[in-house]
């Protein structure tokens, strides 16, 4: 991170961090420049296979109503992860009751998520069936995501540290992002995302995460990586 915020002082010939700061607190478009530099977006469709069957089998069940499913996929990068989600619950539900927002940060990504077009290299880790029910190719070397997947979807601009907090989800999903964040900023995260959870519902972290003292911030261990609200 500091490798990437000097670069970013010396592109923008600046003499040193303090000027810096007061540059970004006051110029919109670099501040955007900032957040884009500096945040780390890595994801892929699919990731950790096993914890989507655990998702499948043991998870859906419990957070699954008759009304549908309304689901917050935080920090969602380019949308690998909403979307697969998206059709992971597909196979369970009408799509007119599958219900996700997807959020993160930066706005690059969400505007490659939103485009929902990806290469076949991004796709190596999707089930086939899912690829070939989901996917239509638009040229030699990409894939566009149907029309019906998307809509069930929406893309919004967040911040896990300031922001305020959406409610009444079902699961919340939140993967491999919070192992960046101090253990402070790790607790306030996991008290807001109890608070928008509705009773019984599910968070679900990354496979390198884990609440340390679940029970402190509201939260019971049901399986690795799964933690039901209290």
């Amino acid at each position: 991170m500091k490798r990437r915020i000097d670069s970013l002082i010396m592109r923008n010939r600046i003499s040193g961090y303090s000027e810096y700061v007061n540059l970004i607190r006051e110029n919109k478009e670099k501040y955007d420049e900032f957040m884009g530099y500096i945040t780390i977006n890595v994801s892929e469709f699919w990731r950790n296979a096993d914890q989507w069957t655990i998702l499948e089998n043991k998870i859906l069940p419990m957070v699954i109503k008759d009304n549908g499913i309304k689901v917050w996929s935080a920090a969602c990068s380019t949308g690998d992860e909403p979307y697969s989600l998206a059709m992971l619950l597909a196979d369970h539900l009408p799509i007119s009751k599958i219900r996700i927002m997807a959020t993160d940060l930066d706005k690059q990504v969400l505007l490659k998520a939103k485009s929902g077009i990806y290469s076949e290299k991004s796709l190596a880790g999707l089930p086939a069936r899912y690829r070939n029910k989901y996917f239509v190719r638009k040229n030699d070397s990409s894939f566009e995501i149907v029309g019906d997947i998307k809509r069930c979807i929406t893309f919004k601009e967040h911040d896990l540290l300031n922001a305020n907090y959406p409610s009444c989800f079902d699961l919340i999903v939140c993967r491999n992002v919070l192992i960046y964040f101090t253990d402070e900023a790790k607790t306030a995260v996991f008290k807001r995302f109890n608070r928008s959870l509705n009773d019984g519902g599910i968070l679900f972290l990354g496979s390198t995460e884990q609440i340390l003292y679940p029970k402190e911030v509201g939260f019971a261990p049901i399986s690795s990586f799964f933690y039901k609200k209290l």
